[in-house]
């Protein structure tokens, strides 16, 4: 991936990183309120460790014309599990994000309980075309990724067929490597629409991966690196350790 092609911004710890991000979030949703998208605020959410960075950081962003109510959040990749499960993304946000936004809080797309895979994508997907009635493919106005050890993303895995997926925009993995094996993704045309995306990686274990995603030229891309909006923005926010191998320009940022 060509340095040119996105932003990667450095901060000392998560600590750090975690106000810049929640401030490019109420940024995002200030200039959707304002701007000609009829103050929508559309915002897709990836799982996992982002879920403790937004909910300690975001609420306090999120005021003024950056508000909630005016939000549409709906997930990038959920489990198929009931939202009480520990492994349920939208079981985590409602526990710890959720109800620390100041009301009345977003509109939050659910994934249906009880259906199978197949099923679950196919509900998923009408869902975001009703929501997004006039787009053959949603345009979120911003996506939050993270990314695993392997370059995975969303529930889109290396090798997986689903990366050569081009019609659907949500898809169903039952053989997923990392458990629970039963899951739905947004696919790599919804990622690759979006008007920004943000990847957020933390820790001296994505590194490696890190490295291989953003000065790697490699004939067969990991996941992430196959993020690239057509037209839309890319950004990385990483903490030092993670970036540690980076050789790319870089903005680094200091503690406030």
């Amino acid at each position: 991936m060509a340095a040119a092609a996105c932003r990667v911004s450095v901060f000392p710890s998560p600590q750090e990183l975690g106000p810049a991000l929640a401030q490019l979030v109420a940024e995002r949703a200030a200039a959707a309120a304002t701007g000609g998208g009829g103050g929508r605020f559309s915002l897709g959410l990836s799982g996992g460790s982002l879920v403790g960075i937004l909910s300690r950081d975001l609420p306090p962003a999120a005021v003024g014309p950056a508000a909630p109510a005016g939000w549409l959040v709906a997930f990038c990749d959920e489990r198929l599990v009931p939202p009480e499960h520990p492994e349920s993304t939208l079981g985590a946000y409602k526990a710890q994000l959720l109800p620390r936004l100041p009301g009345p809080g977003p509109r939050v797309l659910a994934l249906t309980p009880g259906l199978a895979p197949a099923a679950a994508a196919e509900d998923y997907a009408a869902q975001l075309r009703q929501a997004f009635p006039d787009e053959d493919i949603p345009v979120f106005d911003l996506l939050v990724l993270g990314i695993g050890p392997d370059g995975h993303t969303c529930s889109l895995f290396p090798g997986h067929p689903l990366l050569q997926e081009k019609e659907k925009i949500v898809a169903a993995i039952t053989d997923s490597p990392k458990p629970p094996p039963e899951r739905i993704t947004l696919t790599l045309p919804v990622l690759n629409a979006a008007r920004m995306v943000v990847f957020v990686a933390t820790g001296e274990g994505k590194a490696a991966v890190l490295k291989r995603i953003l000065e790697g030229e490699e004939e067969n891309p990991l996941p992430a690196a196959r993020v690239r909006p057509h037209s839309g923005q890319l950004r990385w926010f990483l903490d030092e350790a993670a970036a540690k191998e980076l050789t790319i320009p870089l903005e680094k940022h200091s503690i406030l």
